[in-house]
């Protein structure tokens, strides 16, 4: 298979290219996720190696990145030596490929091998340049073009990584991207924001043990299951949990209400986690719940849905977790991101073009805060009909809710559901037209009819979502096909009182 170019791709070679005329040697190059940073490297690397016989160094900090590499220069018809644990190495190839801990271990902490001559260093992933490891192997190729490829060009923490780099070389966004077709357009969905008053914050984010205790409690993990069964569509999807305990306790809920589902950490074992990844690639698995794996180098294009469990003010830590859900597939029309850690009200869509900048003392949190703060950045709303969380238009694209312009109006809140996020909006209450009621009371009429219910089952219900019993036209209302919203809804009921028993008998 030939790996060619796309236009934005070659775009963004040439403008490495004149940088590099400029005497820049050490440039980020910046695209998002899924945008084809392995395959830009690999062109680049045979370009190196067969055009202008230079030796090429390639780095990522794990064994998938690598293996993508690898596969990638093979199918341009390069061959590479490979440094990393069990595999053999071939020192005499042009360009070799590493992770970083490995080449770290071998030839900088110890002599074990010497480190690979290269006129051309490449790092995957370089927003963890500037940590140690990193940072001593960069400075063992002094003469030599650096070139990081990341989709977030800044520490983990918010701050610039200019000590280490030059210049950023933006290449397509986001919005370029879908409208090209080369990433699925999103869609989100939110709650209220969890309570994370008087949790410390170390580094930039919240502190692990004091956020995943926070997080992991039966109703928070109760509500994230519930939520998904309403509005997730049995999706394949990735759920990124607050701590490895906070990640099982959500698989175990997600197993008890019908769901296949399984759980991945840092120690799980390579070939479990293989299987693992396997099954959630081919549709085995529907939900894999993990803790600080799935963040960055895993590319599973058939997943369409991230839950997001796990709190962060790291703008870094955001895009990378909902970026695992953009790549296109078959039949795959876009992405769902569920977002129960208030991070789209805290970070904005990942659409929107975000101010990154190599400068080490201020972060790009306090550089969005500015922006918002001058009315250049828009703020996520929350349809009150449907959940959906959008900005940029008059009324809810899903359902048509539009807010009405009687200034002062109070904010409420629906009662634990999630709420889809719109663009250029608020949070508030919508109500119900009669249309609206009839429709639905119509639609539960149907299921219970399909199911066999007592003839009162359909007023019980539409009393438990909307508070009151259904009354004049209503009770003559004719039968609805049940909209997909109306069946995840019925099927969370059930979920919370299974949730509401074991906890009766706990």
């Amino acid at each position: 298979m030939s790996y060619e170019l796309r236009d934005y791709q070659e775009q963004a070679v040439a403008a490495l290219v004149n940088c590099g005329r400029e005497g820049k040697r050490h440039l980020v190059l910046h695209l998002p996720t899924g945008s084809g940073k392995t395959i830009v490297a690999a062109q680049l690397v045979k370009r190196a190696t067969t055009d202008k016989e230079k030796r090429v160094l390639f780095l990522a900090p794990r064994r998938e990145l690598v293996y993508q590499c690898v596969d990638k220069l093979e199918a341009l018809g390069v061959h590479a030596g490979t440094v990393m644990a069990g595999v053999v190495p071939d020192p005499r190839a042009p360009a070799q490929v590493a992770t970083v801990p490995t080449l770290h271990s071998r030839a900088v902490r110890t002599d074990r091998i010497e480190l690979p001559p290269a006129d051309f260093v490449i790092w995957d992933e370089c927003h963890l340049s500037l940590a140690p490891t990193y940072a001593h192997i960069f400075d063992q190729y002094p003469k030599a073009f650096h070139l990081g490829l990341t989709a977030t060009p800044a520490r983990g923490d918010g701050k610039g990584l200019g000590q280490l780099w030059d210049e950023i070389v933006p290449g397509a966004t986001v919005s370029q991207l879908v409208d090209g077709g080369h990433l699925v357009p999103q869609r989100y969905y939110a709650p209220a924001k969890p309570d994370l008053a008087g949790i410390k914050i170390q580094a930039g984010d919240y502190v692990q043990g004091q956020l995943e205790h926070r997080m992991d409690t039966p109703k928070l993990v109760g509500d994230t299951v519930t939520n998904w069964l309403r509005i997730g569509e049995r999706r394949q999807t990735v759920v990124f949990a607050s701590g490895v305990k906070h990640s099982r306790h959500l698989r175990d809920m997600f197993l008890e209400a019908g769901v296949s589902a399984e759980h991945l950490d840092g120690k799980t074992p390579n070939d479990e986690r293989a299987a693992i990844l396997s099954r959630i690639g081919d549709g085995q698995t529907t939900v894999l719940c993990n803790c600080f794996v799935l963040t960055y180098g895993w590319d599973c294009p058939a997943v369409s849905c991230a839950v997001i469990a796990r709190p962060t003010r790291s703008l870094i830590l955001y895009l990378q977790m909902c970026g695992r859900v953009l790549r296109p597939a078959p039949h795959k029309k876009d992405a769902l991101i569920i977002d129960h850690a208030g991070i789209i009200d805290e970070h904005g869509f990942l659409d929107e073009e975000f101010p990154w900048d190599l400068d080490g003392d201020q972060r790009i949190r306090e550089r969005i805060e500015s922006a918002r703060a001058m009315g250049k950045k828009p703020t996520p709303v929350t349809c009150p009909a449907c959940s959906m969380v959008f900005t940029k238009a008059a009324k809810c694209p899903r359902c048509g809710w539009a807010p009405r312009e009687e200034p002062g109006d109070p904010v409420s809140v629906l009662d634990g559901d999630l709420h889809e996020v719109k663009r250029n909006g608020r949070r508030r209450a919508g109500s119900w037209t009669m249309a609206d009621k009839i429709e639905f009371y119509g639609e539960l009429k149907t299921i219970a009819a399909r199911k066999g219910y007592r003839s009162g089952w359909a007023a019980h219900k539409y009393r438990e979502k909307l508070g009151v019993w259904p009354h004049g036209s209503l009770k003559t209302a004719p039968l609805y096909e049940p909209q997909p919203s109306t069946l995840a809804w019925i099927r969370s009921l059930g979920a919370q009182y299974w949730r509401k028993k074991r906890e009766m008998m706990a």
